[in-house]
């Protein structure tokens, strides 16, 4: 039996140290935070519950898995699960407004068509069938194995792009712009496929066209909502971690790792307490997981923190609580769980959220649940309205202070004229408004975006191990990256490297 000291209580960390416990260790959380989750918090308020990170839920396997492989209760005995139909409604720029069911290929193919015009639906369907490629290519080395030493397979992109025939050259799209401009044809599915890369923190301009994994993902094996709020998953993980006799330490802020015999043999706390370890899981940025252990922790032929000194983009929330049961303020009108309202104008957008301004039309995502555990009672309404900003820090590259309060009020103001279109009158939310809450990454933090093969690497995150024996790295600043599905993934990846040791290659 190995002493394992995990450094915060995020949800990847905790599925690491769910896995490692029931395999037999001694784990011991240590979160300098009061509570549990990381990015999946909650804010309660007169009777209203909001997420305050992910509001939905993609890849539900990955905590299938954890529940299965942690004890006798399995998922859904622990959570209400349900998936979300339609799974996402769009507003475009020109007025079109499309439903997209849920985990349909043929029903997505089919909305499209009819919403966008003769051949949309075909073209996205055949970028669907692409992005099943990359998927397959590319799943296990960037998912469900760890990051081995010959990294540099990743370097290509798996997405396979067709070459098209251009002033006597060919062509191939190689970006998530460049695949919407010169495959996708149509402004509309070009804003929906930039969409899912901006919700994940990645530049639609640059991003690789491999990308298409997101809305493969999420298009073939659904979306879910869990009742009660995201927040609830979070609780289920804690409280098997609980069952499995994990110690957490809350208000307990490490501020070193502790190094003997050449190995991570420790940690030590904000208040000199020093606690022994065999194996040290960091569940912060790898840059801090150097910081703590007071040296570099790679080579130069490994892959290096993303976070190299900009700001990460991060999430503006605004939290509005309405007078009025759901689609009150629409008569004989459904009410979309999750609307997207794209910008005119997704180019300028990504400029200006990627060179750290706020950008003036963003895209916004409206998520309105109808769950009678978010609310006081039924007349009235929880809604989230996010979109994807530049990160919080002036003082470095990429970021804006986000505790200004006129531009926090400004922005918010943005973001609600902008998700008028997901209600029946764009003054419906002003008519019902109670209050509202706002948040920002100075509150949130940042968005890391999920790993990506690619052209040199540039979008992997570092390999679950270090050139530290002992240190491990979990969470969206590791491998596989950012999103909670890829979290779950990079617990389970930890675990399987502590208990089988280096020869571990990942679920089978």
């Amino acid at each position: 039996m190995a002493r394992i000291a995990v450094i915060g209580a995020g949800m990847g960390a905790m599925a690491a140290a769910a896995r490692l416990a029931v395999a037999g260790h001694q784990v011991a959380v240590y979160e300098r935070a009061q509570t549990y989750g990381g990015a999946l918090g909650a804010v309660e308020r007169e009777g209203f519950r909001f997420d305050t990170g992910p509001g939905l839920l993609h890849l539900p396997a990955v905590w299938r898995d954890l529940f299965l492989k942690t004890g006798r209760e399995p998922l859904e005995k622990c959570v209400d699960l349900a998936p979300v139909s339609p799974a996402s409604r769009h507003v475009f720029a020109d007025g079109t407004d499309v439903s997209l069911p849920d985990a349909s290929r043929a029903g997505i193919v089919s909305a499209l068509e009819s919403a966008l015009g003769a051949g949309a639906g075909e073209r996205w369907g055949e970028f669907l069938g692409r992005a099943r490629d990359a998927w397959d290519r590319s799943r296990r080395p960037l998912l469900e194995e760890p990051l081995w030493s010959d990294w540099r397979v990743l370097e290509r992109d798996p997405y396979p792009a067709p070459r098209r025939r251009a002033f006597l050259r060919s062509r191939q799209a190689s970006t998530v712009a460049e695949v919407g401009a010169w495959e996708l044809a149509d402004p509309r599915l070009a804003a929906l496929f930039e969409a899912y890369a901006l919700a994940y923190g990645l530049d639609p301009r640059h991003a690789p066209a491999g990308a298409a994994l997101l809305p493969y993902m999420e298009q073939t094996f659904g979306t879910w909502y869990v009742a009660g709020g995201m927040r609830e998953l979070a609780r289920a993980v804690y409280e098997r971690c609980l069952a499995r006799r994990v110690a957490f330490h809350f208000d307990a802020e490490v501020t070193s790792i502790l190094e003997k015999d050449g190995r991570a043999a420790g940690v030590e706390l904000a208040d000199g307490t020093a606690v022994e370890a065999d194996h040290v899981v960091v569940g912060g940025s790898a840059t801090a997981a150097a910081r703590l252990a007071g040296r570099d922790l790679w080579q130069d032929d490994d892959v290096r923190p993303q976070d190299d000194g900009r700001a990460l983009p991060g999430r503006f929330t605004v939290l509005l609580a309405l007078r009025g049961a759901p689609g009150s303020g629409t008569p004989g009108e459904g009410v979309a769980h999750r609307t997207v309202v794209h910008s005119p104008d997704p180019a300028a957008e990504a400029a200006a959220t990627f060179s750290g301004r706020p950008a003036e039309r963003p895209t916004v995502t409206v998520l309105r649940p109808c769950d009678p555990r978010t609310v006081p009672d039924g007349a009235h309404e929880a809604v989230t309205v996010t979109a994807t900003v530049p990160g919080h820090g002036a003082d470095r590259p990429g970021g804006v202070d986000w505790t200004a309060p006129a531009l926090r009020e400004r922005y918010a103001k943005v973001l609600l004229d902008a998700a008028g279109a997901a209600f029946g009158r764009p003054s419906e939310i002003r008519e019902r408004l109670l209050w509202q809450e706002v948040l920002t990454p100075a509150e949130t933090g940042s968005l890391p975006a999920p790993s990506l093969a690619g052209p040199g690497g540039r979008r992997l995150h570092p390999a679950n191990t270090t050139r530290l024996p002992g240190l491990h790295l979990v969470g969206g600043h590791a491998h596989p990256g950012g999103g909670l599905a890829h979290s779950g993934m990079s617990g389970a990846l930890v675990a399987g490297l502590i208990v089988e040791g280096p020869g571990f290659r990942g679920s089978q």
